[in-house]
């Protein structure tokens, strides 16, 4: 660890176990030669832990024939392999009170669990064997579609859903990345289970995959285990075609030219939903600490100046915040507020007159003071949780940059207030993606 408390994380194999302290907790980390990265983070006082398989990879590296793919997976391999039906995955962990679950990004898909640490081989064993051995069955595919279809028409009944992937799409285009991560009905119903397995080979490879545990976790144990629950045949036949497989570009930029898109969808419903926003930086910029600060000024609690402007001075909304969503390579951010549709057109124009009026004067001292403070309570209230640690961990490593949490609150409090107001005119000065979910009867 540098003495800015920053460590860059290679891809090499290393040559025993690296290893640090961070907030009083030890980190260790190895690499293995077949590319699979381990990384754990000993919590005192704490009887569980968080484990989690990280594979780097999402919906955005989908191509047509195997859209809707990453989803499929995410389902799949819980359905089985050759040791063990889905019965016996689900019984594993409900037998000891634990929980497991995954879920699909856009760069990654993580399957994790909790459990007590006398109970760690077991979790570690049954995610491996998913990971490495699922069969994914024709018949339990077919039957997987269907719940997924199902879970696509609950999403389509979910304003908020619907209009933050009709924001992506506006921002992004009609591409992997600005499709729906789980992707649509006519994709899931027009993927095959072929294009799924020959996915599933290529994608979930040991240099794809990263383990990350927090809590009661011995990094040495553990290395031992997952090297256990991997199928040999599977590790083997994979490792002879790998292709080492290195972090995402990180060499986007923000588009400085655009033309305005305005996306509007119909649904049966009561209010309009609004997004209004424009392409971001990407997650590794520098300036990622000003974009967390600004987000929380603009619209990150009770006290920012949407909530504020919008719920408390007028009561047009009742819900009403600012987002950014960062990748590798690009990014998107913006401002959300639910009203009632004939005031719709008034609240846009609010949420944009207060990214002009940051644009022009910049925070106040006393905001940029309440944000630091929100930001650092909010981090050390999530080193009180062994998942966030565990997600933590393994966003580091996806990433290929960790930072301790000294070293990020450090970033917090350089931020100053003619960072955030020059961020701001950059925003402001960008062309204006709006997306909105409207009442049927609404033109």
């Amino acid at each position: 660890m540098t003495t800015e408390g920053f460590r860059q994380l290679s891809l090499e194999t290393t040559h025993g176990v690296e290893e640090w302290e961070d907030s009083g907790a030890l980190v260790q980390r190895s690499v293995l030669p077949n590319g699979l990265r381990i990384i754990t983070q000993k919590v005192p006082a704490t009887r569980s832990l968080a484990l989690s398989w990280w594979v780097g990879a999402g919906s955005r590296d989908e191509d047509e024939v195997s859209a809707g793919s990453t989803h499929f997976l995410e389902h799949l391999l819980f359905k089985g392999t050759a040791q063990r039906s889905a019965f016996d995955i689900a019984e594993a962990f409900d037998a000891v009170g634990g929980e497991s679950n995954a879920e699909t990004g856009k760069e990654h898909t993580n399957y994790w669990a909790r459990v007590l640490s006398e109970d760690a081989p077991m979790a570690v064993e049954v995610l491996g064997d998913m990971i490495s051995a699922s069969l994914i069955d024709p018949e339990e595919f077919e039957i997987e579609r269907g719940v997924i279809l199902d879970e696509l028409a609950m999403s389509e009944d979910n304003p908020l859903e619907v209009v933050h992937e009709a924001f992506q799409l506006a921002v992004f285009g009609d591409n992997s990345l600005g499709r729906p991560v789980g992707g649509s009905a006519q994709t899931i119903r027009a993927v095959e289970r072929d294009h799924v397995w020959d996915y599933y080979r290529r994608v979930y490879a040991p240099s794809s995959l990263i383990v990350a545990a927090a809590g009661d976790v011995n990094h040495d144990e553990l290395v031992e285990q997952v090297q256990c629950s991997l199928q040999p045949t599977w590790a083997k036949e994979l490792e002879e075609q790998r292709v080492p497989r290195p972090w995402r570009s990180t060499q986007g930029s923000w588009s400085s030219a655009c033309e305005p898109v305005r996306s509007t969808r119909h649904r049966h419903i009561e209010q309009s939903h609004v997004i209004v926003g424009g392409p971001s930086m990407r997650a590794g910029d520098d300036r990622r600490p000003v974009m967390s600060v600004l987000l929380s000024i603009l619209g990150g609690s009770m006290s920012s100046r949407l909530f504020q402007e919008i719920r408390e001075k007028r009561g047009l909304a009742y819900t009403t915040y600012a987002f950014d969503s960062p990748y590798s390579d690009t990014g998107a951010w913006g401002m959300y507020a639910g009203t009632a549709p004939e005031r719709a057109s008034e609240v846009e124009k609010l949420m944009q007159a207060e990214l002009e009026k940051l644009a022009a004067t910049g925070p106040r001292e006393d905001e940029l003071a309440r944000v630091r403070g929100q930001l650092r309570g909010g981090m050390a209230l999530g080193l009180e949780d062994t998942l966030s640690r565990m997600s933590r961990l393994g966003r580091a490593e996806l990433s290929g940059r960790y930072f301790s949490v000294d070293a990020a609150l450090a970033r917090i409090e350089a931020v100053q207030a003619e960072d955030v107001r020059g961020l701001a005119q950059e925003l402001a000065g960008r062309c204006v993606f709006t997306a909105e979910v409207v009442p049927e009867d609404r033109a």
